[in-house]
């Protein structure tokens, strides 16, 4: 893959920055400013990264401990008195604190998209100033959808796996796990046969499932719409060579 020169006049005032006549020094100083924000952006990923990632594992623990404190009041009360009514609160809590995980997994999945499509753009800056560097480059230098996609995923494209093995499926999972607990007790409390709480709980388990896939394919969506690419990905015939041979 190789990217076109960028395509917005106003930013790049329709010539390469190598094809100005500029002193080493405003090179270099304009090489430090782009590096600045790139590190910057690099910090703000990883804080964000790591934040989540703390809220991941509050989340997991806290569905951790109400499993085993419904355990042990079940054994208190021997599944009568006021157990269903504690057991319901502490799925209630555990579902709400699930659905504001989640949404934080999906806000830092969008969040993390800005940055790569960010970082993208300045690796095209960097190619402007020194061309001989783009090809040491694995990440790309075009900030649109094929580039975003070679940044995430280097030496092959990104398939089911990745979406399948990600943090956000995990939480997905999980999240509608409990969701599916809390309505199915909140059925069987109202009178309902078992079989019938069960139903509810998988229908319930299923709709979180899809309803949040559905939310992160129109944020990513939402997100592209918005964002107008600088640099655009074109393909040449070696690739299109590579993504043959690939195939076959």
């Amino acid at each position: 893959m190789t990217a076109d020169p960028p395509v917005d006049a106003d930013v790049d005032e329709g010539t390469p920055l190598t094809a100005r006549a500029e002193s080493d020094a405003a090179l270099a100083r304009r090489a430090q400013i782009l590096a600045t924000e790139h590190w910057g952006l690099l910090a703000a990923r990883g804080t964000a990264q790591s934040e989540v990632l703390t809220r991941i594992t509050i989340y997991l623990t806290l569905v951790s401990a109400g499993l085993v404190t419904i355990g042990l009041l079940s054994q208190a009360t021997r599944f009568g008195g006021w157990f269903a009514g504690a057991a319901l609160a502490i799925l209630g809590f555990l579902a709400l604190v699930g659905l504001m995980t989640l949404t934080r997994v999906f806000n830092v999945a969008e969040e993390d998209l800005m940055y790569v499509v960010a970082m993208n753009r300045l690796r095209g800056a960097y190619a402007d100033l020194d061309p001989a560097v783009e090809r040491y480059f694995l990440s790309a230098v075009a900030d649109d959808l094929p580039g975003m996609e070679r940044t995430y995923s280097f030496l092959r494209r990104r398939s089911f796996s990745h979406l399948f093995g990600s943090s956000a499926m995990l939480i997905i999972v999980v999240n509608a796990c409990v969701v599916g607990l809390f309505v199915g007790g909140c059925v069987a409390t109202g009178g309902a046969d078992i079989g019938w709480a069960i139903a509810a709980g998988v229908l319930m388990g299923v709709i979180v499932v899809v309803g949040f896939a559905l939310y992160g394919q129109w944020t990513f969506q939402t997100a592209w719409r918005n964002h107008r690419p600088l640099r655009r990905t074109t393909e040449t015939a070696s690739d299109a060579a590579a993504a043959v041979d690939t195939a076959l």
